[in-house]
Formats: structure tokens, C-alpha cells, sequence
């Protein structure tokens, strides 16, 4: 069974998710060994990332498993109707549609969760949120979960502190090959490509202000710094602020950015970054976007309070006017950038981050009756996703001496 807009769709998803197989190799090795261990024989999965390829290509893997697979999205803006109806039309399980209201995209999550999965891979925590609350009639069967991002590490944090855990989860955010590579490099460059694509207009010489400075925010600074911004980084935490300092880029308050920039972009797992008295000081014409997982971090209602009139400047581009005639370009609703009006990471970046999925949920398959706390993934899982990784690019590196092992301690 599967909920999507039309299958008539299928042959174009199809052809999406083959393409981006080709170009990940590392689930794809994954995947032949999936096949001949059936390490998921048995067991449901309900998988909520942003239903697009590379996550279809997961879904599938994981299937090739043995997993009986549900797969919906993890944001109304980021589903792709043919690769939904695609992947429904490879055997999975698949419940999304674009473009859905708030209120159907949670049906749509409620209806995946009624498999009574064994495993959950989420993207932002709100599968975890229904199981722990409203579903959690559903969560009768859990072993444990995997989360993919930022905002969702920081909402199972939370909920391990409150001891309201349904499960035993993953931090697959927080695993090297996630951080270091997709977070840095995937989201640096996904980000700008999707603000050039929507506004087709030139990065060099504008001010960019980037409102944090993780890993997502330190990759969209240097990608900005690289095509010829000025770039500025607001941040609240001193080491970071530091950090942004000696990599060159000016640090300030959000309210002394707010009159400098002309593209803003948020990337805190925060809310509230941006405010009315931020758009009070904006630049006519400035463009404000967010590359966290919620729409929550530039707060769009302000705006939109503050208007006279809105108006779709461009497609996925709403121009809000002010009552003294400057205009607040919002692109993509004020939701995850990249993926609202993009394609998301490359398919090379996201085969590193779901090969990470893939050994983590079999991790917790092998390794059933951990307490309800957040585990890092282990360093063996990242180290294996390393070297599979370079050996596919054709690159080889040192090892170690036994003599070495034996001078830093090593076994």
C-alpha cells in the first residue's frame, strides 16, 4: 500500500534513482552484502528523510536487506512525486506528496507509522516525536532508530534528559563520515547551488551573512567566500565565533548584520534567528533563506505581519513588501533551502551519510536490549565507510606499523 500523488510519475522517479546509484558506491557495496546476509529478514523499517532519490536508494537497500520498507518524507517542501511514486513502484511502501499543509504531511507520517517498525530512520526526529506521544501505540515493536541531522540530534537530546526516549537511537549526525563530509561539503554546496538556481542572480561581491557556524554553516561560509562574497558569520557560541574569526570571516551580532547583508542564511537548529527587528534594519531587495531542517529559524510570520502586500516574485521566491517600500525576498517559504527548492546533496555526499544509516541500524539489530539513551555510532562503522569511500575515488593511504600501533597505544 502506498499513498502518492500519481503513479503515472514512476518511470521518471525510476530514472532518478538510477542514476544516483551509480554514483554511490559505498551503499552500493553495502547493498550486495545486504543481499547475501539479510541482516533485516523479519524486520519493518520506517524511514523519514527527504523523499528524493538518494533516500529512495536507501529505502531500497535496506529492502534488499530483507526489511519490509515504509518510507514517507521528513518536510512537505522536500518530496519529489515521481521518485515517491518510483520507489512505490520498486516494492516499497511509500507514503508522500509535495506540497502537502502540516496537517496532512503528519497524517501522511501517522500512516507510515502503523507498520509497527522495528527500526526507524529519521531526519529531524518527528517519527520519534509521534512514537513517544501519539503513536506511540505504534512503537510496541522498536529496537532502536537512527537520526540524520542536527535539528533532530538536539530534539533526542532533549527527550534523553526528559527520559522520554521511546528508543535507543543512533546519532548518525554526529558520526565523522556525516559531519565532516555531508554537513561541510554537501550542505557548502547544495545551498548555493539551489539560491543561485532559484534567483539567477551572481554570489561574488554581495554580503552573505551565515547565522551559525557548525559543520553546515562552516561549508556554506566557505563555498560563499569562495565565489567572491564578503562574508559574515553571527553566532552565540565563543569558539565558534572564534573559529570564524581566524578562518577569516567577520563576526557580529544578527543585529548589526541585519543592515549589511544581502543574502542571509540561517543554519542553527535554532528558532528565532531572524526577527522583526532584523527585517526593520534589511536592505531593500535582500534575500533571506534557511538551511537548518525547520522553518522556524528565520521567523516568517514577523514578516509577514509587518507587509502591506506579498507577491511570487519568481517561482519558490515571495516578495514581501514593507510599508516604506523596501521588499524581503523569502525563497522556498523560509524552509530547508537546498532541498525545498533544490535537489539536495549530491548523490556522492549522501552515499557516505546513508551507508552510515545502513550500518547503524544493523548495529542495533546486532545489539537488541540497549538502554533508551543517544549512542554514538561506533568509530569502526566510520573508519569501514572511510576507507570504502577513498578506495571507490581511487585513493590509498598509509597504514600504521605494528611499531606505531604499539607507540600510541593502539591494538
Amino acid at each position: 500500500m502506498s499513498i502518492v500523488k500519481d503513479m503515472a510519475l514512476a518511470e521518471s522517479g525510476v530514472k532518478k534513482i538510477n542514476w544516483v546509484r551509480d554514483f554511490m558506491p559505498a551503499l552500493g557495496g553495502i547493498e550486495e552484502r545486504f543481499v547475501k546476509e539479510q541482516p533485516f529478514k523479519g524486520l519493518t523499517v520506517a524511514v523519514s528523510v527527504h523523499l528524493e532519490a538518494k533516500t529512495a536508494n536507501l529505502a531500497y537497500v535496506m529492502a534488499k536487506g530483507g526489511a519490509d520498507v515504509y518510507l514517507t518524507g521528513s518536510n512537505p517542501l522536500s518530496t519529489q512525486d515521481d521518485v515517491a511514486a518510483g520507489a512505490a513502484s520498486l516494492g516499497l511502501n511509500v507514503f508522500g506528496i509535495h506540497g502537502v499543509s502540516m496537517e496532512e504531511y503528519e497524517e501522511l507520517l501517522i500512516e507510515t507509522l502503523k507498520c509497527r517498525p522495528h527500526i526507524v530512520i529519521d531526519d529531524g526526529g518527528d517519527l520519534i516525536d509521534l512514537l513517544a506521544g501519539k503513536c506511540a501505540r505504534y512503537a510496541d515493536r522498536l529496537i532502536g532508530g537512527c537520526e540524520e541531522t542536527t535539528t533532530g540530534i538536539l530534539r533526542l537530546r532533549a527527550r534523553e534528559k526528559a527520559g522520554t526516549l521511546p528508543c535507543p537511537m543512533m546519532a548518525v549526525n554526529d558520526a565523522k563520515a556525516k559531519h565532516y563530509y555531508d554537513n561541510k561539503y554537501g550542505t557548502g554546496q547544495s545551498v548555493w547551488e539551489s539560491i543561485m538556481h532559484t534567483t539567477n542572480l551572481i554570489v561574488a561581491g554581495k554580503t552573505v551573512v551565515v547565522a551559525g557556524y557548525g559543520w553546515c554553516g562552516k561549508g556554506v561560509a566557505m563555498r560563499a567566500a569562495g565565489m567572491g562574497a564578503n562574508v559574515i558569520v553571527t553566532e552565540v557560541d565563543p569558539f565558534m565565533a572564534l573559529d570564524a574569526t581566524m578562518n577569516g570571516f567577520r563576526v557580529m551580532t544578527m543585529d548589526e548584520a541585519a543592515a549589511l547583508g544581502d543574502i542571509f542564511v540561517t543554519v542553527t537548529g535554532c528558532s528565532d534567528v531572524i526577527v522583526k527587528r532584523h527585517y526593520e534594519k534589511m536592505k531593500n531587495n535582500a534575500f533571506v533563506t534557511n538551511a537548518g531542517h525547520f522553518d522556524c529559524e528565520a521567523n516568517i510570520a514577523d514578516l509577514r505581519a509587518m507587509a502591506v502586500s506579498a507577491q511570487e516574485r519568481r517561482g519558490n521566491i515571495v516578495g514581501y513588501t514593507l510599508p516604506d517600500g523596501r521588499v524581503i525576498n523569502v525563497i522556498a517559504e523560509g524552509r530547508l533551502v537546498n532541498l525545498a527548492s533544490g535537489n539536495g546533496h549530491p548523490a556522492e555526499i549522501m552515499d557516505m551519510s546513508f551507508a552510515v544509516q545502513a550500518l547503524a541500524a544493523e548495529w542495533l539489530v546486532k545489539n537488541q536490549g540497549l538502554e533508551k539513551k543517544l549512542y554514538n555510532v561506533p568509530e569502526s562503522i566510520d573508519d569501514e565507510i572511510g576507507r570504502v569511500k577513498l578506495a571507490a575515488m581511487g585513493i590509498t593511504i598509509d597504514t600504521l606499523t605494528e611499531a606505531q600501533k604499539a607507540y600510541l597505544g593502539r591494538e
